[in-house]
């Protein structure tokens, strides 16, 4: 579970621009849009999606972007060779950050204790990192790291919370490398969980959605293939059954007359990988089954089948989805279906988390969303600034709120010059 989620200064994000998953006071469906983590020791209100809304180039897909690479650092980052650069990519367009540090940070519940964790770095090195556990509602510090540029090397404090041969760890840790990822790869129990957490919890999609074959190896399972084909139903997909076959590839399945420097190319990204091959089945008026490749199937059902394994997933298992532009190609009555499925105690009962991006103005409204649900990014001065609607004065329930941001009342528009005909 996401609590807060903190960018600075990564592409088009100068300033530190904050993502919070807490709600504020509003009391409208407190039922259905939130929901309350409790430990013996802790607790804590979430809310169940965010909505982020914003012009084209605004800095949306960079709030997505950023939180992909930070956990890819995370999951990466111990088996880099030293002299690799790091993934750098500051705000250009100020000369006081185009050499700043991008900062990540992130405040999280796992196994039934709240985190925050951080870290800063250049081109060169990590900067900085932290953790900070918080069993009950005071902050332990297991870990903090700080580069001194006086003495030429890494500060180090730990707290007495996290066992383990943590001086070891911190020796081995290189510069363009997170304590964490060296910790975990030298097999630090407590820190498995925080790095699991990343691998495990977290989903992210960007722009292109996922592809279909999470789905089809769901439904290799019987009971997953059928609910499956029951969300494709609820949508007015009509499937009656769901083929799906496997093989592993190789270069040598790859057309004779295809260039042999395409061929490698594409054996370099997928030799090895498993290949599905998806079918729809559907029935004639004889009862007999058709098959259906994807290929003949609409857009919108590709990309709908796409989502339907992680959304399922995330919903039964209680992770945190993130995706960028979840409109696209996908008609508005599917994407408010498939937000309403994480605000339903039903079809999500252990508090799975949805953060998404759209253009999808037909949802924007209080029948679907609190205030506090619903985000803004714009530009001011090239610069990305991500603000809550929550911060404007919106009366509840009789407010259109999609009126009133088609017409600028809460900014986030692209600016259009309208030329003469």
């Amino acid at each position: 579970m996401i609590i807060r989620l903190a960018v600075e200064n990564y592409m088009s994000i100068c300033s530190k621009q904050v993502l919070d998953m807490e709600p504020s006071s509003y009391t409208e469906k407190s039922d259905t849009n939130t929901f309350e983590w409790a430990s013996e020791n802790n607790s804590q209100k979430l809310l169940k999606t965010s909505a982020i809304y914003g012009a084209n180039a605004s800095g949306k897909s960079n709030l997505i972007s950023a939180f992909s690479l930070m956990r890819r650092m995370i999951v990466k980052s111990a088996q880099w060779q030293i002299d690799k650069k790091l993934p750098y990519h500051p705000y250009k367009l100020s000369k006081h950050s185009r050499n700043a540090p991008t900062e990540f940070e992130v405040e999280f519940i796992e196994n039934d204790i709240k985190y925050l964790y951080g870290f800063s770095y250049d081109q060169s090195r990590i900067l900085t990192e932290y953790l900070f556990a918080y069993p009950k509602k005071k902050a332990q510090k297991w870990f903090l790291r700080a580069w001194d540029d006086t003495d030429n090397e890494y500060k180090w404090e730990f707290g007495r919370s996290l066992a383990g041969e943590k001086q070891t760890w911190a020796n081995l840790t290189k510069e363009n490398s997170l304590f964490l990822s060296t910790a975990v790869q030298l097999n630090s129990v407590q820190l498995k969980d925080i790095f699991n957490w990343f691998v495990d919890q977290v989903a992210i999609s960007g722009i292109d959605g996922w592809s279909s074959s999470y789905t089809s190896k769901q439904c290799n399972n019987a009971d997953n293939k059928e609910k499956i084909i029951q969300l494709l139903k609820d949508v007015d997909i009509l499937v009656d059954d769901i083929q799906v076959e496997s093989e592993e590839f190789h270069i040598n399945n790859l057309p004779e007359e295809m260039p042999s420097a395409l061929k490698e190319q594409i054996a370099e990204k997928l030799e090895g990988e498993i290949i599905y091959d998806t079918k729809f089945i559907r029935n004639d008026e004889d009862g007999q089954p058709v098959p259906f490749d994807m290929e003949e199937e609409s857009d919108g059902t590709n990309r709908f089948f796409s989502f339907a394994g992680p959304w399922l997933d995330a919903l039964e298992c209680g992770r945190t989805l993130f995706v960028d532009e979840l409109n696209s190609n996908l008609h508005p009555l599917l994407v408010k279906h498939m937000v309403q499925l994480f605000h339903c105690k039903k079809s999500n009962p252990n508090n799975a988390q949805l953060i998404f991006t759209t253009h999808e103005t037909s949802i924007l409204n209080q029948s679907v969303f609190r205030r506090d649900q619903i985000w803004f990014m714009q530009k001011t001065n090239n610069m990305s600034e991500l603000y809550a609607l929550s911060e404007f004065k919106v009366r509840k329930d009789f407010e259109n709120l999609e009126e009133r941001y088609l017409t600028g009342s809460y900014g986030a528009l692209p600016f259009i010059f309208e030329r003469e005909c």
